[in-house]
């Protein structure tokens, strides 16, 4: 009796605490949440709603947000994912039903260091580009902080300011106001290969276009970025 009992009780303890937080990201491996039709972002679980994304960003292309971490339902299951978002103040966060998403596994990375001006490609983990960037001035700074790859835009005219494209992330500039969109910041090409190394940009990454081209072919929607001093 003592062993059906206690075997019983082992049956009834939850194998997860409801409500946790799973962490869903590491150096190897992230996610992108791709929106099906609509999704509501939440600053908590359903409660004081942020903003409904439609299946299309402004620019026409998929909405995808940064996944976080997911949290567990009383079944162990997730019901809601904490993503990163491509608004407003720079970092901001939110909660999606898992329901309203496509999860997508990315093994890719990028990491900006403004002091040394490079950006860095990292593929489960394993370096495998780095190249000097322009980077903003100091009358328009590159933004600080984590964001991710929410796009990839491909430019009318390779030979133009933002070379063959650019790789969108969920960062904007902190001092241009008057920009379209809000002042996005990307990591693009150049018709300027001069300003690379230098503290030259309005607060995009500047790159040569053929490493730009690297970049763009590996750096999925959804890849983590980080930008640091």
């Amino acid at each position: 009796m003592a062993l059906s009992a206690a075997g019983t009780a082992a049956e009834r303890t939850p194998a997860c605490e409801p409500g946790s937080l799973q962490p869903l990201r590491s150096d190897r491996l992230a996610y992108a949440a791709v929106v099906r039709a609509q999704a509501r972002a939440y600053r908590e679980p359903g409660r004081r709603p942020i903003r409904l994304f439609g299946r299309w960003n402004a620019n026409g292309h998929a909405t995808v947000l940064g996944v976080l971490s997911a949290v567990r339902g009383a079944d162990c299951q997730a019901r809601w994912y904490r993503v990163q978002l491509p608004l407003k103040p720079n970092g901001s966060t939110g909660y999606v039903r898992t329901v309203d998403v496509e999860l997508v596994p990315v093994r890719t990375r990028l990491a900006v260091d403004l002091s040394a001006r490079t950006v860095t490609l990292y593929r489960a983990g394993r370096k495998v580009l780095e190249t000097s960037a322009a980077i903003g001035s100091p009358v328009t700074p590159t933004p600080l902080g984590r964001f991710y790859v929410n796009q990839r835009l491909r430019a009318l005219d390779p030979s133009g300011p933002f070379g063959p494209g650019g790789v969108g992330i969920s960062a904007f500039s902190e001092v241009l106001t008057d920009w379209a969109q809000g002042g996005p910041i990307a990591v693009h090409g150049t018709n300027r290969p001069g300003t690379i190394g230098r503290a030259a940009s309005t607060g995009c990454l500047r790159v040569r276009n053929d490493l730009l081209e690297r970049i763009f072919r590996q750096a999925l929607p959804g890849t983590p970025v980080v930008i640091h001093p």
